[in-house]
């Protein structure tokens, strides 16, 4: 334990060091394997739940771990559902969104997401997306997303890690994000910025990656720091989750009818050019190959 201790001691003044000096340290920030496949999990759940209780939207429910609480839903759509849960010793929810899209590829949808050039040109809301800093190891990346709030709240912005894997054998799709802190990004005073944030996106395609057709699930979370009472974070959440979901689909359909040049996050072999990264083989023992899984 002594030993433990000192390692832990060890680490921190090393984290503490290196943000007095202006460097990010990876260890303990970046989206680690076990996030990934967490993610993975919930959404097999959550298909076969789906197989088992066909046409009754009311017994279709997200699982809840022993100890939390139950989630309850609040909106029920042809084409999504919408649950919350409230997050313990807090005046916030957790919220989760099980859907589909028939008229999109898998493909388009998950890079559209994920091509930050091209978010600033679809989502008005936007006012300043970029990449801080990648990890070579894994893949993941360092964002600084500054968004407008309803007036007359102040602008937030947010410093997250993001990393995604592309499972070909299973067919899935994940992106994972949490908040960070960054030395080269500190607090604007122009804006709120949002410490405690998480999200995690599965997509299951209906058949192929390239073929119209996917089922998704995404789970987030925020603290926005506002003053306003939970029903109120409540509503607007409830009200901009759907609402961000359909211009996202939008903007993917958009790409697709245009033929825009969207960044190819699942393409093999990138080469260079500015905001890409080539796929990074996983480490350790039992990952897979890298045609199996891609990261950027």
């Amino acid at each position: 334990w002594w030993l433990l201790r000192g390692r832990l001691a060890f680490a921190a003044t090393g984290r503490l060091m290196a943000t007095l000096a202006g460097v990010f340290v990876w260890d303990g920030q970046r989206i680690e394997e076990e996030e990934l496949q967490r993610s993975a999990q919930e959404m097999k759940h959550m298909e076969t739940i789906s197989s088992l209780f066909q046409g009754d939207s009311q017994r279709l429910d997200p699982r809840a771990e022993p100890g939390e609480q139950p989630w309850e839903m609040i909106m029920d759509k042809k084409h999504f559902k919408l649950w919350r849960r409230p997050i313990e010793g807090t005046h916030l929810y957790q919220y989760r969104v099980f859907g589909s899209y028939t008229d999109v590829t898998p493909r388009q949808f998950f890079n559209v997401q994920l091509d930050t050039e091209y978010r600033k040109k679809w989502d008005s809301l936007v006012i300043k997306l970029d990449v801080i800093e990648r990890d070579a190891a894994t893949g993941s990346e360092v964002i600084h997303w500054v968004t407008h709030f309803p007036y007359p709240m102040y602008s937030r912005d947010y410093v997250y890690v993001r990393r995604y894997r592309v499972d070909q054998e299973n067919n899935l799709m994940v992106l994972v994000s949490r908040a960070v802190e960054h030395p080269s990004v500190p607090e604007d005073p122009e804006y709120v910025r949002v410490r405690t944030y998480e999200s995690q996106m599965v997509i299951r395609p209906h058949k192929t990656f390239d073929e119209n057709g996917f089922d998704y699930l995404l789970t987030y979370s925020d603290n926005p720091q506002t003053v306003f009472p939970r029903y109120c974070l409540s509503w607007m959440v409830s009200s901009g989750m759907p609402d961000f979901l359909e211009k996202l689909h939008t903007a993917a359909l958009k790409a697709k009818k245009l033929e825009l040049e969207v960044r190819d996050y699942l393409a093999k072999g990138l080469e260079g050019g500015e905001g890409r990264a080539p796929a990074a083989e996983p480490k350790g023992e039992g990952s897979r190959s890298p045609a199996q899984l891609e990261y950027a």
